[in-house]
């Protein structure tokens, strides 16, 4: 029994009515009737049906179908995701294939066979569940994007290294050339990536990332290029790949530095030949996709030492583009803090908070090896941990003695000194440094505000 899916006959014959309803009863919980379609309105209100059994005639001496074209454009006007069958008679059939057009899934002819009907309702069933699997998906592109991304004026920048980059930017934006983007962690690389995209002639196409430092060995083949139902032990489906995902848009190939030889190989090979094969599969798929890779390596330090194929870097490198640490853009440091305070009070709901001079004086005068990344993370703490509308100051340059393994075994120093080592491993990053610890990001805040981190 289908206990998840909602769903409405409308019929003015009370037979028609009661024997659906009985037979249906047997396969979906939620079952409902409608003996004149003007209940339509409230069931969709109400239960918001999944599918609709629709009849397309209700007035007597009336077989035209005007009714039910009628109830179907309101139903698809009022709730485009219900899926809509018409049953009809034998001599209605032309008018119940130009209802299709008009956006009804399929008719059934009275008398209908019951395996023929289950059958339908199914076939419609799954259709919506798949058209709402898309939406969700393009809604998470969309939300992704929003997070990652910076409009057109968040590009405001004082730093002379920062403008020339950008200038650059516009030149290259609306070309198909590929891009490589070198950078310390933290210095945005993804978000100049994706600003690359919405400056493109493919930006109504997709903008799809890759991580290659978290895909593994085995999975990368399947991950980029997609693979076969039954080609290995977890391939329950057909699968595209990235590069098929990202048809007509941008790839963003993150992390480039951390691929070992082999698959390197592997990559140079489709961008070649522009042509990927899914794993199990023989038959090759042309790809279009514009390029865009980064890495925080010395990638052509790599090259010298036979640690990254030179062929490969040639190929992804058309135009090269080092973006500055935050250290050698000091000048942006204000801007980004203010930025970034904006976010956080809005996200945490504190309005009216504002950076002091000494506190903007401390942003300054810190080095930020975690770059951009470290101080958002920093203004999202001291927004989370402010008191009072200013913030005086973020605990930056903290005394590196707080650093050194604690003698005795006093719990609280142990556990300060392990807070101050996943800080400053991961630079900052709370979401990682709380991994690391296993703790929640809730936990983390909690305890560096106890300690005065």
């Amino acid at each position: 029994m289908e206990k998840s899916y909602s769903l409405l006959i409308v019929d003015d014959d009370e037979d028609v009515l009661t024997s659906a309803h009985l037979m249906l009863k047997q396969h979906y919980k939620k079952v409902q009737t409608a003996s004149v379609p003007t209940e339509i309105n409230q069931h969709l209100t109400k239960n918001q049906p999944d599918l609709i059994l629709l009849d397309m005639n209700f007035r007597k001496g009336m077989n035209d179908g005007r009714e039910g074209l009628y109830w179907l454009k309101h139903i698809k006007e009022v709730s485009p995701e219900t899926q809509v069958i018409l049953m009809t008679a034998y001599g209605e059939v032309e008018v119940a294939v130009k209802a299709i057009k008009l956006g009804a899934f399929d008719f059934v002819l009275k008398p209908w066979t019951n395996e023929k009907l289950i059958a339908t309702i199914g076939n419609a069933l799954k259709y919506g569940r798949e058209l709402k699997k898309v939406e969700q998906l393009e809604q998470t592109k969309v939300s992704l994007e929003e997070k990652i991304g910076i409009q057109k004026q968040d590009f405001v920048s004082r730093s002379p290294a920062m403008k020339t980059l950008m200038k650059t930017i516009n030149k290259i934006a609306a070309t198909d050339a590929n891009v490589l983007l070198l950078g310390e962690n933290g210095t945005g690389k993804s978000v100049l990536a994706l600003a690359l995209h919405r400056a493109s002639l493919r930006n109504k196409a997709p903008f799809i990332t890759v991580d290659l430092g978290a895909v593994s060995h085995s999975l990368f083949e399947s991950e980029l290029f997609g693979h076969k139902k039954g080609s290995f032990t977890d391939a329950h489906e057909d699968k595209p790949g990235r590069f098929e995902t990202a048809e007509e848009g941008t790839l963003f190939l993150d992390e480039i530095g951390n691929l070992d030889l082999a698959l390197q190989s592997k990559l140079l090979t489709v961008l070649q030949n522009r042509k990927v094969k899914r794993v199990g599969e023989n038959r090759e798929r042309t790809i279009d996709v514009r390029l865009i890779c980064a890495t925080n390596m010395p990638i052509h330090t790599m090259v010298h030492e036979k640690g990254f194929r030179q062929d490969l870097l040639y190929r992804i490198n058309t135009v090269e583009l080092e973006i500055p640490p935050l250290r050698n853009r000091r000048e942006d440091i204000p801007i980004l803090a203010n930025r970034f305070l904006e976010k956080f009070t809005y996200k945490y709901h504190k309005s009216g908070l504002k950076l002091t001079q000494r506190a903007l004086e401390e942003l300054y005068q810190y080095q930020w090896p975690g770059n951009i990344r470290e101080l958002e993370h920093t203004i999202e703490r001291a927004v989370i941990l402010s008191d009072s509308k200013e913030i005086e100051q973020l605990g930056l340059g903290r005394d590196k003695s707080e650093n050194l393994e604690p003698e005795g075994l006093n719990l609280e120093m142990m556990e300060k000194h392990l807070l101050n080592k996943a800080l400053e491993k991961y630079q900052g990053n709370i979401s990682r440094a709380a991994k690391e610890l296993g703790l929640t990001r809730a936990a983390l805040y909690r305890r560096m505000e106890k300690y005065g981190l």
